[in-house]
């Protein structure tokens, strides 16, 4: 594994870093007060090429590896969480699956309009009673001359508001549990399909989530994704890549609290001097910068292997379970050294405390990263 970035990845993230330091951090403030969706933000980083980052230039994406990728999320997170979590859930869990599962008809009309920008993905697996086991899903597909017909709800779907088209898991055959599950390919102009209203969340306000619903949704049979049954693999593939990106997002909020919390403590003055000084203050300091390299390896490591085509579950467990976990140790920290402050929205840290707490719950909990940490330590 290289521990220094290509040319190329270090080109992805001085775009990214800049991008996130004039288009982001000066707005991230108010959309999420505001709950706003960042349309012209999203615009950008479509005519960037950052919203099909690993699909190849053929399907309308920029063909870059999954280093860049991972780069490219802490970058743009570090700027606004929000924004980063819409492109990373529109590459990973939506443009992944398509090119990987995908016919090349289904390539062309639903990766490559996905893949530049000019329409956005979304990914729908969570329901009310099935969330960590997905195996009790009751969404359910039934075959109906030459289409599928879908009964059912899901909920908290990130970017479910404004999606253009959501990866749907169901039941087509329900006596075979989760090897009856199937992914399917809803437009949101189908009929019988429902937006419920936005989430009111804790954190990443400006990216919207809601529950969808499904009443006689009928959808035609060349939209199954894979094939049919095979849709319990396709989410759980898919969920590795994605732990990824929320690693990569946790990295980016993690170091956005800590650089903050470095400038503030050589600003900030206590007992006559700056706070900096303080023996405790660097202590605290000299963690965060520790965790999040560390962090950010086992990132990097999780990525390199997928890139390499290796297995990387395992590894991209690790990476999204310490990486979540430093996330809300170095956030809660920087608060403490803003002290009042930080407990004010005057400044940002109250804003990366918020959203660091997410990391640890989608794409599977902590809980779910040790399970199966643990049940790989078996098989080795």
């Amino acid at each position: 594994m290289q521990f220094e970035l290509t040319e190329l990845q270090q080109e992805i993230q001085r775009t990214c870093r800049e991008f996130a330091a004039k288009e982001l951090a000066p707005h991230a403030r108010q959309w999420d007060r505001e709950h706003e969706f960042p349309a012209g933000a999203i615009r950008q980083l479509g005519e960037l090429g950052l919203m099909g980052m690993t699909v190849p230039e053929e399907h309308g994406g920029a063909g870059l590896d999954a280093v860049a990728y991972a780069v490219a999320i802490e970058e743009l997170c570090r700027g606004c969480a929000s924004t980063g979590l819409i492109v990373g859930v529109n590459n990973s869990l939506w443009c992944d699956p398509l090119a990987a599962h995908g016919t090349e008809e289904q390539k062309k009309r639903w990766l490559a309009p996905f893949a530049s920008g000019a329409k956005l993905g979304a990914f729908a697996l969570t329901e009310p009673q099935a969330g960590s086991d997905a195996t009790e899903m009751k969404t359910t597909a039934r075959l109906e001359g030459d289409g599928y017909v879908l009964n059912g709800s899901k909920c908290f779907i990130t970017n479910g508001p404004r999606a253009d088209a959501v990866l749907v898991f169901a039941l087509t055959d329900p006596e075979r549990k989760h090897r009856g599950i199937s992914a399917l390919i809803v437009p949101a102009n189908a009929p019988g399909f429902q937006r419920g209203k936005p989430d009111d969340k804790l954190g990443i306000r400006a990216s919207g989530t809601c529950s969808l619903f499904f009443e006689n949704c009928r959808v035609p049979r060349e939209n199954l994704l894979g094939k049919e049954g095979g849709g319990y693999k396709i989410a759980i593939d898919t969920l590795d890549g994605g732990r990824i990106g929320i690693a990569a997002q946790a990295l980016g909020i993690a170091r956005a609290a800590m650089e903050e919390a470095l400038a503030y403590s050589q600003q900030r003055r206590a007992f006559g001097r700056a706070v900096y000084s303080h023996q405790a203050i660097q202590f605290m300091l000299a963690d965060m910068a520790t965790e999040i390299d560390a962090a950010r390896l086992l990132t990097w490591r999780a990525a390199a292997k997928k890139e390499a085509g290796q297995k990387y579950g395992r590894e991209a467990s690790m990476a999204k379970l310490f990486a979540s976990e430093v996330c809300g140790r170095v956030t809660t920290n920087a608060v403490q050294i803003f002290g009042g402050y930080g407990y004010t929205t005057d400044y940002d840290v109250e804003r990366h405390f918020r959203d660091a707490k997410i990391t640890e719950i989608y794409e599977g909990t902590s809980e779910i990263q040790r399970l199966v940490i643990a049940a790989s330590l078996l098989r080795d």
